[in-house]
């Protein structure tokens, strides 16, 4: 019994998943047309031939897709990390990020925020926020020697310090009786 509102139904459109689908299809063949026009070798002709005269073009170079470019491509430094460098061809590894911090160094038996056991003559190093397995050159700023550690644990968490070395890491960079020293780390690729 219609009411007061409502409304007479309106038919259903049978029509409505034929044309959706058509729309569809017709969108697919059309943009695969798009990109094989695209992907054609463009005709190679000469301007300064005459109409009439036929010029013998070089054969079509092999398509390079950009997905092959970027692969071939060698990797270079984001925009905004002003102190990354380009990887170097004597084979060092490149630099993604440096800056200048104290560090200190421990030498207490205990677990490490990556689950290992610590070793204090490994050369190692904690770092707030590091990647584990990151490997930092770390280099005295006072007389120029420099380690390379690999970061697996978290700290130190005494302010102005960036990093906590082991002990064998540290005595290569400073003397142990400093406990602190100023150092220059480059975080390596």
């Amino acid at each position: 019994m219609p009411g007061r509102h409502s409304l007479p139904r309106k038919p259903r459109r049978k029509l409505a998943p034929f044309a959706t689908a058509t729309v569809a299809t017709a969108v697919l063949v059309g943009g695969g047309l798009i990109a094989h026009e695209v992907a054609a070798e463009p005709q190679h002709t000469d301007p300064t031939a005459t109409a009439g005269e036929s010029t013998a073009s070089p054969p079509p170079s092999p398509k390079v897709t950009d997905a092959a470019a970027r692969r071939q491509a060698p990797q270079r430094p984001s925009r905004g990390n002003r102190n990354a460098s380009a990887p170097s061809p004597t084979g060092t590894p490149a630099v993604l990020d440096s800056g200048t911090c104290k560090a200190s160094f421990y030498d207490e038996p205990q677990g490490t925020a990556n689950g290992e056991t610590f070793d204090p003559d490994a050369l190692t190093a904690a770092h707030k926020s590091l990647k584990f397995n990151t490997r930092v050159r770390v280099t005295n700023t006072a007389n120029g020697k420099s380690v390379v550690v690999r970061i697996n644990d978290r700290g130190p968490y005494i302010a102005g310090r960036c990093l906590d070395l082991s002990r064998a890491a540290f005595a290569e960079i400073a003397n142990l009786g400093s406990g602190v020293t100023t150092v220059r780390y480059d975080i390596l690729a």
